[in-house]
């Protein structure tokens, strides 16, 4: 399947990365294609660390000498966020993934962006 050819007046009704909606189209990087028949999914790969920050270890060595309370900083907990949160679009003739970084409610945004995208393929 070909490539819708652009210049369609219909207004964007939802935007996920450089991946946009309209009521009978995607519009992708490459081409606009038919929304009938598209199927979206979201892959959250996102890995949560949690750490002593450097600065606690730091404080901790400069005050212990003073009192023992210099042990309190290392309460002092810093979180990392890796991975990536992936939206994918796939349909007759094309298939499109866009990738979003790591955050705490990244996930959470990126599934509620797909049921949208995937109401709106249900009324086309």
């Amino acid at each position: 399947m070909y490539p819708v050819p652009m210049g369609g007046t219909e207004p964007v009704l939802l935007q996920i990365g450089d991946m946009a909606l309209t009521s009978t189209h995607v519009l992708l990087p490459y081409g606009q294609y038919p929304l009938r028949g598209a199927h979206w999914t979201v892959q959250d790969s996102t890995q949560v660390t949690e750490s002593i920050s450097t600065a606690g270890i730091v404080l901790t060595i400069v005050f212990v000498w003073f009192c023992l309370l210099g042990l309190l900083f290392l309460l002092m907990k810093e979180r990392r966020y890796l991975g990536f949160v992936a939206v994918s679009v796939t349909g007759p003739g094309f298939h499109h993934t866009a990738q979003f970084p790591p955050g705490p409610q990244s996930g959470a945004w990126a599934a509620h962006a797909v049921a949208q995208a995937r109401a709106i393929t249900a009324a086309a």
